[in-house]
């Protein structure tokens, strides 16, 4: 049973693993939103997300017997530094089942910490289901990453801090993946003020939680895609889905193209690296359909490898029109390519990389064609680039950005 005595005592647990992450003010996104948005920072957590919270209450609830078998979990990748974290302070075993699609990084970080890992399947579910089949076959204790009130328990002492920081607000938004967050968050916050909303994120792409409540029961969806890889289930928890049945207000389903503008705007707005998981309930903000009231934000992680942060930057900067691609066609005669870039210089656009193909047509005094991938403001600037092109005659075509 989830109950305040139990959220009371794995939240004075928690504090000898967790640092104290304070509520962020968030200008921009308040001015956004004409509402009062603050962040909860749990990816400056020592392992990087909020999960240290629930391995950890949980660990401290096995017996010695139970702790000297080993531990074994499955994770892609913040349950696996949690757990692995927290059997290293205890000195037992930890075995860490990871999907082969984990980024490098969480893999890398969970060995830091002791722990054994074996990366199996393509997804979450398949690593689980590898897990539960060694911690039966080797005699390990199971520490499941959602579905366990225990495990929930640990992870709802987010909410007792984001109340005593802030004890008027009125919405807390909570990532979804299997709904272990969301049931602990949920469960305490309605424990402790009926009054305060909670909303969970899911991704479009995987939002299994949104399916089952539709459906009244637990249901697994047939396949998952998403970039948010920490929140990538098929199945949402069972033995927790009535408390979310119970205490979650809504759910919100975001697109992965929204967690890449999402990122760009905690590195540009916070200097904040937050993980695509974490970003869904950024990404959710631009959703809300009130005004006026204190939104909580909770920022669940942060553990993001650097090629998948590359990618994300490069993919938003597009999508924000602040690098774009533009075909034009000119005569292939000296002068031509200076007039081209002095149009461009003249509208502050900047460029990043050129393509002449003198080839596009077979007279090439009619037309050679110049591929231009150029840095922007925004779209407006882009446009103007454009139209600047336009009323030179050089036909400009804007095509897919290529970097």
């Amino acid at each position: 049973m989830l109950t305040l005595e139990s959220f009371e005592e794995a939240a004075e647990i928690v504090k000898q693993v967790t640092q104290e992450t304070k509520l962020v003010k968030s200008s921009y996104f308040s001015e956004l939103t004409g509402n009062k948005v603050f962040f909860k920072p749990e990816n400056m957590q020592r392992t990087g997300a909020y999960k240290v919270r629930g391995a950890y209450y949980k660990i401290s609830t096995l017996s010695d017997e139970e702790r000297g078998k080993g531990l074994i979990t499955a994770s892609a990748g913040n349950h696996a530094q949690g757990v692995a974290y927290a059997a290293h302070k205890y000195g037992v075993k930890a075995v860490i089942v990871m999907p082969t699609t984990t980024p490098l990084i969480k893999v890398e970080r969970t060995k830091g910490y002791g722990a054994e890992v074996i990366l199996h399947g393509d997804v979450y579910d398949e690593a689980c289901a590898y897990a539960l089949d060694l911690a039966e076959e080797k005699g390990y204790t199971f520490i499941h990453p959602f579905d366990d009130p225990a495990v929930a328990t640990g992870q709802g002492t987010i909410a007792m801090e984001i109340i005593q920081e802030l004890p008027l607000v009125d919405y807390i938004l909570v990532p979804i993946g299997g709904g272990g967050l969301a049931t602990g968050v949920s469960t305490l916050a309605k424990l402790l003020n009926p009054h305060i909303k909670v909303i969970g994120v899911e991704p479009a792409g995987a939002a299994c939680m949104k399916a089952s409540l539709e459906k009244g029961e637990v249901v697994t969806l047939p396949h998952v895609n998403t970039i948010a890889d920490g929140t990538a289930v098929q199945t949402p928890g069972s033995h927790i889905f009535p408390y979310i049945q119970e205490n979650l207000d809504e759910i919100i389903t975001v697109e992965d193209d929204e967690l890449i503008v999402a990122f760009l705007d905690m590195v540009e707005n916070h200097k904040m690296i937050v993980e695509n998981s974490g970003l869904l309930t950024v990404a959710a903000l631009r959703h809300l359909d009130f005004k006026n009231k204190k939104v909580v934000s909770i920022l669940s992680g942060g553990n993001m490898d650097v090629i998948t942060m590359s990618s994300v930057v490069q993919h938003g900067l597009i999508q924000r029109d602040r690098i774009f691609t533009v075909s034009v066609l000119i005569p292939d005669k000296p002068g031509e390519l200076v007039r081209v870039a002095s149009i461009i210089a003249e509208n502050q656009g900047n460029v990043i990389k050129l393509d002449h193909n003198q080839f596009v047509s077979t007279n090439r005094n009619a037309a050679v064609e110049l591929k231009i991938t150029l840095e922007a403001f925004g779209t407006d600037h882009k446009n103007q680039i454009v139209k600047a092109l336009e009323t030179a005659g050089c036909r400009p075509k804007v095509i897919r950005a290529s970097l």
